[in-house]
């Protein structure tokens, strides 16, 4: 035995257990208003803290202790006071920004009060469905992929598609498959106002945070969402289809694929947005958000496929060929990975 192996590995898994701590901690933090409070605020004691947010002054002094030992905020002992650097507020207390990381403490607490359910569904090897998830989940994941659609969507994703973008600009029929809480449906309808936009999700209460979201944007006019399932019929034919970080998840993706097809307009696009993966294994092993992603397909997308009877169980690191493979097999002509991001693969497909 190698013993500094040993250590070197013990090691590891203690800071991958602070890790976890310190994510509890950043969760209270961000549930509780405490780095909102503190972001621009300058230094604060706990007394301050407490009173800015009405929350227990004892109870804030150890959690502002945390926050110092972790090197989060920065620590004045001569004047008993903590302060949230501007830089750390962009990612804590900020979700409109591309560092934005509050929102992943959240989708962790939410996966913490699922454990005991996976753990039963390794035994029985049944599903565990999105909607029976903690309701942390529905919206960490929303505020989590907003930043990144933001950033990404308008500016980087649909001009990576062949003809796409004029046709939006001119006027196109859009559907938005899986549009959980409505982020990606309201960012192009902002974007492309001569288009029209439907989005479709499972999840009624994410269909409601998504109608809501699309009224206070003020595109609701044109765009609409409703409770239906992936392999649903819906009205008429579409210029775009999307599916964002949604077909991995479904029960029966090469069926929700043939629709899309089926449904396509002439000369429309399917474009499939999945997370970041590599086609074999050892080409992701030591990579931060590869692991970070297949640690969510654990938890959240193979027990979900497998609770809709999956087919292929795909989970979200089946890579670039195994998506263009099932895009195949459902009919498409062309199908091609148009981008490769460090989080996403872009996958265009035509009739």
């Amino acid at each position: 035995m190698d013993t500094t192996k040993i250590e070197d590995f013990a090691m590891k898994i203690t800071l991958e257990g602070l890790g976890s701590s310190l994510t509890l901690q950043t969760h209270l933090g961000d549930r509780l208003g405490l780095f909102r409070a503190m972001a621009g605020a300058g230094p604060l004691t706990s007394a301050d803290l407490a009173a800015k947010t009405g929350l227990s002054e004892r109870y804030v002094r150890e959690w502002l202790r945390v926050q110092a030992v972790a090197e989060h905020v920065d620590y004045d002992p001569a004047a008993g006071a903590y302060e949230l650097p501007d830089e750390h507020a962009l990612v804590l207390a900020d979700d409109t920004t591309i560092a934005a990381r509050a929102s992943a403490s959240q989708i962790q607490a939410a996966s913490w009060k699922a454990a005991d359910h996976l753990a039963e569904a390794f035994r029985t090897g049944e599903g565990f469905a999105w909607d029976r998830h903690d309701d942390n989940l529905f919206d960490g994941v929303s505020r989590f992929f907003a930043p990144l659609y933001r950033f990404s969507l308008v500016d980087h994703w649909l001009p990576a598609l062949d003809g796409v973008t004029e046709r939006l600009a001119a006027g196109a029929r859009v559907l938005d498959v899986g549009c959980g809480m409505g982020t990606s449906s309201i960012l192009m309808a902002e974007a492309y106002p001569n288009s029209r936009f439907e989005g479709v999700d499972t999840h009624e209460p994410s269909i409601e945070a998504a109608r809501l979201a699309a009224k206070d944007a003020g595109v609701d006019a044109r765009v609409h969402f409703h409770v239906a399932d992936s392999g649903e019929e819906q009205y008429g034919t579409w210029d775009l289809i999307c599916f964002f970080d949604a077909l991995h998840d479904m029960g029966d993706p090469l069926t929700a694929a043939t629709r899309a097809r089926e449904a396509l307009a002439d000369g429309g696009t399917v474009m499939v947005v999945e997370p970041y993966a590599a086609d074999r294994l050892e080409d992701t092993i030591g990579n931060p958000i590869a692991a970070t992603y297949a640690a969510a397909s654990v938890m959240l997308c193979l027990p979900h496929g497998l609770s809709e009877g999956a087919r292929l169980g795909l989970g979200n690191q089946s890579g670039p060929s195994r998506i263009e493979a099932l895009l195949r097999e459902a009919g498409f002509g062309r199908v091609r990975t148009a981008l490769t991001t460090d989080f996403n693969l872009v996958i265009e497909a035509r009739a």
